[in-house]
């Protein structure tokens, strides 16, 4: 298995879904704090600085840090803002060269860089996917969800054509071929699995294996929907975080469900790193699999 190893250089982790509210900013910060608690040295990018979820979530995680005197881990963040250039022109030129200045500094620092980008289509979400050597989309596990990756007979499942979001990233993957031949290992996480509507489960799980062996895919269990989530980012913690930052939280088994979460994402994503590098993991070249997203 290929590792992540200081004289590798940069990689870059995209989280990447065109749908709000799907736990990308979650995910991104788990996997920030993750990967650090593995030595290694992580960059975090918010090119949704205007919601500025996962900004949010590192200032208080500095800011927790500082008031108890605890030493988290933290990474090198930073945020690119989206430009107030007059013309579409300007403003993506403009764009390109923060994004560029950004992933410099990035690269001069750090092992691998983790980015969140924002739940609509923006030029900045693009030229972050377009750089990704993982991308990972996190969906909801429903048809409702599903709709973001392809549309899908109503009647027998099966499924019709690749979205927008798709076509998307098949951009993507032709744009970092053309630039340096590198490859996007492609994960879809299924978040907020729940042990209700198993048939619901079966379903979506079987028409995202279809479209995975047709537009190019890997499938990996997300996270789980808990409160503790949502009450250790005011803090800008994660359950990795509990016992270090000395809070008066008693271990359950939904806590070590989670973790072992965080760990099997990482996981997912080590074991697909040699894409990039040109040594596999089960993708196509963009050049010769047009056909897999129902192009002519």
């Amino acid at each position: 298995m290929v590792q992540f190893t200081p004289e590798r250089r940069l990689h870059v982790i995209v989280l990447g879904n065109e749908k709000g509210g799907s736990g990308k900013s979650t995910a991104a910060m788990h996997l920030i704090v993750g990967l650090l608690r593995d030595g290694l040295r992580v960059g975090a990018i918010d090119l949704d600085a205007r919601q500025a979820t996962l900004s949010g979530h590192l200032r208080a995680r500095e800011e927790f840090a500082r008031g108890r005197g605890v030493a988290l881990p933290l990474p090198l963040h930073l945020a690119v803002h989206r430009s107030e250039a007059d013309s579409r022109r300007e403003a993506e030129a403009d764009e390109r060269a923060r994004f560029e200045a950004a992933m410099a500094g990035l690269r001069a620092s750090c092992d691998v860089a983790v980015i969140d980008c924002p739940g609509a289509d923006t030029y900045l979400s693009r030229l972050g996917h377009s750089h990704a050597d993982t991308l990972i989309t996190p969906i909801n596990d429903s048809f409702l969800d599903f709709a973001m990756l392809a549309k899908v007979d109503p009647e027998d499942r099966r499924v019709i054509s690749p979205s927008i979001y798709s076509e998307m990233v098949w951009e993507a993957r032709k744009q970092r071929f053309q630039r340096d031949r590198g490859r996007i290992d492609w994960i879809v996480m299924r978040n907020r699995l729940g042990a209700t509507e198993a048939r619901n489960k079966r379903d979506v799980g079987a028409t995202l294996d279809a479209l995975a062996r047709r537009i190019g895919f890997r499938t990996v269990k997300g996270f789980g929907e808990r409160v503790i989530f949502r009450e250790l980012y005011l803090q800008g913690l994660t359950l990795m975080d509990v016992k270090e930052a000395g809070l008066p939280i008693a271990f359950s088994m939904s806590h070590v469900a989670a973790r072992a979460e965080v760990r099997t994402l990482i996981s997912a994503i080590r074991h697909g790193f040699g894409a990039a590098q040109g040594e596999g993991a089960g993708e196509a070249e963009p050049e010769a699999s047009s056909a897999a997203t129902g192009r002519a």
